[in-house]
């Protein structure tokens, strides 16, 4: 169980401004990303410099629509910010609140395949605490979402926790569980490092469908049929889940607060982290804010 307690009950927001380059992971583009401190009760919003006009998405749950291999939110003029997991979990981590994101493209550059260089950039700039109280999303009652042999659920819990269980068909990942506990800046050493993974024998396959052409060995974990391909290796022992989980606290902070809640994913990824909040907000018996 991976347990995140946040530090302060105040709202947060970066001290500084932090310009970063990278590339796109599906796209393939070069991107650049700044992130602009941003005043209480502003939450986290992407801003493409590339558009002109309506070029503002809100990050959250409403907002998605496309959670293929990622996860991409529109708003109502179509205008799209894609892969934004790593970056919103890097947020969720290290408790940011408010946020604008300026980026000249419609992807947000992979970096190294995890959440650890956003971690590493907003602790250089360091984190400035708002006078203005956090708003946390109280889980009521149990909300889960099944589809084949996949589920999430979220239980009510004085804390967020999380979960989370694989099973791929390679004897290089199998079945994995991750319970761990996460408190007092263990994102940083425990989950933000771990990676983004593929198949090779899927790579093919994905450029044919215009996915994956920014993926490389300094961006991905590569599996091979008996190897990593990747020359230094894993990470963690266990860093495929790890990365599910990462995947999972990004996702969930589409809820637009923190969640005092404990999550559990099962074979699961983008597209039921989504369900799960779209059932959550459907019915307001099901949470309440607190301050």
């Amino acid at each position: 169980m991976i347990s995140i307690n946040p530090k302060t009950n105040n709202q947060q927001t970066i001290k500084e401004s932090i310009t970063l380059n990278g590339v796109g992971l599906h796209s393939g583009k070069h991107v650049e990303l700044k992130m602009e401190p941003a005043e209480a009760d502003n939450g986290i919003k992407f801003i493409r410099v590339d558009s002109k006009k309506n070029n503002i998405v809100e990050a959250i749950w409403s907002n998605v629509s496309e959670t293929l291999l990622s996860t991409t939110i529109s708003n109502s003029y179509g205008l799209k910010i894609s892969t934004i997991e790593h970056l919103m979990s890097a947020l969720s981590g290290l408790h940011i609140d408010n946020l604008n994101i300026y980026l000249n493209a419609a992807e947000v550059p992979i970096m190294d395949g995890s959440s650890r260089p956003f971690v590493d950039m907003i602790e250089s700039v360091g984190i400035e605490k708002q006078n203005k109280n956090r708003k946390l999303l109280n889980i009521k009652k149990i909300v889960e979402v099944n589809s084949n042999n996949s589920s999430v659920k979220i239980i009510p819990n004085n804390q967020f926790s999380i979960d989370f269980e694989i099973d791929f068909p390679s004897q290089l990942v199998s079945k994995q569980s991750c319970q761990l506990q996460l408190i007092n800046g263990n994102y940083k050493t425990d989950i933000a490092a771990a990676r983004t993974f593929g198949f090779e024998k899927d790579v093919k396959n994905l450029r044919s469908n215009g996915l994956a052409l920014g993926g490389s060995l300094e961006n991905a974990v590569v599996v091979g049929e008996n190897k990593i391909l990747n020359k230094d290796g894993l990470r963690f022992t266990d860093e495929f889940v790890r990365h599910k989980i990462l995947d999972s606290i990004g996702d969930l902070y589409l809820a637009g607060s923190p969640i005092l809640g404990y999550f559990y994913g099962n074979k699961s990824g983008h597209y039921l982290n989504n369900q799960l909040l779209r059932k959550l907000f459907s019915d307001d018996s099901n949470y309440e804010y607190l301050t």
